[in-house]
């Protein structure tokens, strides 16, 4: 691979940084709120057909908490976010393509594990920590372009987020998972990086935080 691709920007990494005070004043109450704020960062560029498709928006996040002061939401997107917000601080950075060229990473992720019944069409949560382990590395095998090393997988904390949509209440569930992978397909791999895995990445799922690891 040449030197000139590894250095082609592959995406932007940024924080957003909230004080209690923006919290307060964007009355950041729940996660549909807090999607409106990541997406408000953006200028929009996609059609309304295209929202009505499966065409990716290019934003992705997670929501880190914080302290009593502080929230803070990391972001990967395919353009630069507003960098002076009305609210907030954001700090962004490019990520080349170099750094999707290594064989393992760690890792660590928020999804909503879920799967579409066979019998009703509906799309049901994935249960119990076994369960949701076991989905996670048989999505990654399947779809995700990588191996998750099965002695270091760990579910950190398991939990819902529900808020309010256009009068109707959405319920998503929703897992912490971290540990070592091997990527066995860098195509897939860019892709699940670049845009995301599972379902609910509209509402803080799917950022696969990863940290190269490399031989000692």
């Amino acid at each position: 691979m040449s030197e000139d691709h590894l250095n082609d920007i592959l995406a932007y990494a940024s924080v957003l940084r909230l004080s209690r005070t923006d919290i307060k004043t964007l009355k950041v109450k729940d996660a549909y709120a807090l999607h409106k704020v990541v997406y408000g960062l953006f200028e929009d560029v996609r059609s309304d057909v295209e929202k009505r498709t499966s065409i990716p928006s290019g934003i992705i996040y997670a929501d880190k908490g914080g302290d009593f002061n502080t929230r803070k939401i990391l972001l990967l997107s395919n353009r630069r976010p507003h960098q002076t917000p009305q609210f907030g601080e954001v700090q962004s950075k490019p990520i080349y393509s170099g750094f999707l060229t290594h064989a393992h990473y760690a890792f660590q992720i928020t999804v909503n594990p879920s799967k579409r019944d066979n019998k009703t069409g509906k799309v049901v949560p994935i249960r119990g920590r076994e369960c949701i382990e076991e989905w996670f590395k048989e999505h990654a095998l399947k779809s995700w372009g990588f191996s998750v090393n099965p002695d270091s997988l760990q579910t950190e904390r398991i939990s819902v987020q529900t808020f309010e949509k256009s009068g109707k209440r959405v319920t998503h569930g929703s897992a912490v998972l971290k540990g070592q992978l091997t990527v066995i397909d860098h195509g897939h791999f860019m892709r699940s990086f670049t845009q995301g895995i599972g379902r609910g990445r509209a509402f803080g799922f799917g950022l696969l935080q990863i940290i190269p690891l490399t031989a000692a």
